[in-house]
């Protein structure tokens, strides 16, 4: 398969390019990366997949939120949020769709907030919440057989930065993380959230 995964220099998507890579034609773009993409701008990835073409399976290992106490969360900062986690891989999505081949897959990223909470976590939530209950109901709505599905991970071992926002979870290792995304993409589920708590 020729795979996609938009943010593959993160945590998230080093996991899941090591998982898929030994089997897969994987390609990872950023904002960094020729072509560059930014999530937040439908012209971006417009231009992305112009120039790449079309793939079997595209991932999203992106997202961004504000963490800051929920008293003190600004309309722009939920904004922010919604912005940076929900509309991005929407958009993604979106735009995305026509070059995924019949019978393809799309997964997007989500994680533990969307069910545990953390100090200061509300906003991050908020979004992951909205993106699972998208997924969930979206996934039975997808043209030419396409699947979608959402990883959902705990703090990335890896992710030693994060661990003290995290006080008493448990991280989950980055083999973990791979083969979550690899059940999505050589799976038959649609319309699931892989959670990995």
């Amino acid at each position: 398969m020729r795979i996609l995964i938009v943010g593959a220099s993160g945590h998230v998507g080093s996991a899941a390019a090591a998982a898929l890579e030994p089997r897969h034609d994987v390609v990872g773009i950023s904002r960094g990366t020729d072509p560059a993409i930014d999530l937040r701008d439908a012209s971006s990835i417009a231009a992305a997949f112009d120039r790449l073409g079309r793939f079997d399976a595209l991932i999203s290992a992106y997202g961004s939120a504000p963490f800051k106490p929920a008293t003190e969360l600004t309309p722009e900062d939920l904004t922010a949020a919604f912005a940076g986690k929900v509309l991005s891989q929407l958009n993604l999505l979106r735009i995305g769709l026509d070059h995924v081949n019949d019978g393809g897959s799309v997964t997007l990223t989500t994680g533990i907030l969307a069910r545990e909470a953390i100090p200061e976590g509300s906003a991050a939530a908020m979004a992951n919440g909205a993106v699972e209950s998208f997924v969930r109901s979206a996934a039975g709505e997808l043209p030419r057989g396409i699947r979608l599905n959402a990883v959902s991970p705990t703090v990335l071992a890896s992710a030693t930065g994060y661990h003290e926002a995290f006080p008493g979870f448990v991280p989950v290792s980055d083999e973990r993380v791979g083969l979550a995304f690899v059940r999505a993409v050589e799976g038959i589920g649609t319309g699931g959230v892989l959670a990995l708590d």
